[in-house]
């Protein structure tokens, strides 16, 4: 079980990663969409590959965090029946679900997602649009997206079944982690401080 915690220690540590920095994807999107809206109402002049770009960056921003999503347990759920349920019972119906829903449905879309991406990367396939885009590297956001969810859930299932074990806490209670703003806050607060004290 130590080797299976590793192991879900280092998903939880790329999905970690991940999550942070793909915001700036959401960002890029918004930029270039406001862009271009001004450059169209401005010079009356537009292109495909604008609206393209954002949907690509759009889509790869929920697809690559749909991982990260996981492990902070931010998936919608319907708890009208496991908020019934004893604690041994919710973390039952994850392990449940996690082995025979969530694997399953990642390896399915893994089946034919990949051959869907190889299929458009070989043929150089463009979009269809005057000025539009070539699609594999939209495409190739499905197998990475659902590699990564995929390797959460299994993480999720290893930390599940550790918990029933007694190895580890609780994995679904949210450690509260200060944010940027609050680090920052406190950085100031420190800093304030110290010139007090030094003076």
């Amino acid at each position: 079980m130590k080797l299976l915690l590793k192991f879900s220690n280092a998903v939880d540590g790329l999905n970690s990663l991940i999550g942070r920095y793909v915001i700036w994807l959401i960002l890029g999107s918004t930029i270039i969409s406001g862009v271009n809206a001004v450059i169209r109402k401005a010079f009356n002049v537009s292109s495909n590959a604008y609206l393209e770009v954002q949907w690509y960056l759009f889509a790869a921003s929920f697809l690559i965090a749909a991982g990260y999503t996981l492990l902070q347990n931010e998936h919608v759920r319907i708890d009208v029946v496991s908020s019934r349920l004893s604690k041994r019972g919710q973390i039952w119906v994850d392990i449940i679900g996690f082995s025979l829903f969530l694997t399953p449905v990642c390896l399915a879309i893994l089946y034919y997602g990949i051959p869907f991406f190889l299929k458009a990367y070989t043929s150089g396939e463009v979009s269809s649009n005057a000025g539009g885009l070539i699609r594999w590297p939209v495409y190739a956001m499905i197998p990475l997206g659902f590699t990564l969810l995929m390797l959460q859930g299994w993480s999720e299932l290893i930390k599940r079944i550790a918990f029933l074990q007694g190895l580890i806490e609780d994995p679904t209670v949210k450690k509260v982690e200060k944010t940027a703003e609050e680090e920052l806050a406190e950085a100031i607060r420190r800093l304030a401080e110290t010139k007090t004290n030094a003076s």
